[in-house]
């Protein structure tokens, strides 16, 4: 599932609460301490959004937020972990010709 999908699903789970509690969303925003316009860009599914502000909305609506374990691990990249770049050839001299100049 892309981030996109995510921010989707977490939309219409939003938008549906909101509605049959029988909110609206600028009776939300003021109940999560957010503006209106924030209320309104989470529910259209906006994919980068304040954590602190999702949590108070969902805290609001009487939600849980869940994380589990995907199904493939992340994984970290080379020069993210201290070791050296290499190109295509498995030497770092930054060219593919499979020398160190």
């Amino acid at each position: 599932m892309d981030h996109n999908q995510d921010s989707t699903l977490l939309a219409a789970a939003i938008r549906r609460r909101r509605k049959s509690m029988g909110l609206t969303q600028m009776e939300l925003a003021d109940l999560a301490d957010c503006g209106v316009a924030f209320i309104y860009a989470l529910e259209q599914g906006k994919p980068t959004v304040r954590m602190d502000k999702v949590l108070a909305v969902l805290r609001v609506l009487g939600l849980t937020l869940m994380v589990s374990e995907g199904e493939a691990p992340l994984s970290v990249m080379p020069r993210l972990s201290g070791a050296a770049p290499q190109d295509d050839d498995g030497d770092d001299d930054g060219d593919d010709d499979g020398d160190d100049d």
